[in-house]
């Protein structure tokens, strides 16, 4: 299920999916708010500086670092 938080001027903000098309919504703008990464030891990162966040990790699992940039994700959305 896509998320989406429109605020009163009519923007929307969501966690990007290909769920729907947001081109039926009107003009697009994708940024990027993070960056999920091993380190040298092949330890995983979610980097949420993009959006002024911490470095959240390390975890052992890629899917580990994913679960922890969309909770976080989704916590700042609704803030």
């Amino acid at each position: 299920m896509m998320e989406m938080i429109i605020n009163p001027q009519g923007s929307v903000r969501c966690i990007y999916d290909e769920a729907i098309d947001l081109n039926a919504l009107g003009t697009v703008c994708i940024c990027r708010a993070s960056h999920v990464e091993p380190d040298a030891q092949g330890k995983w990162w979610a980097d949420m500086s993009p959006l002024g966040g911490p470095r959240l990790g390390p975890y052992r699992h890629r899917s580990e670092a994913i679960a922890a940039e969309l909770q976080w994700l989704r916590e700042w959305m609704n803030h």
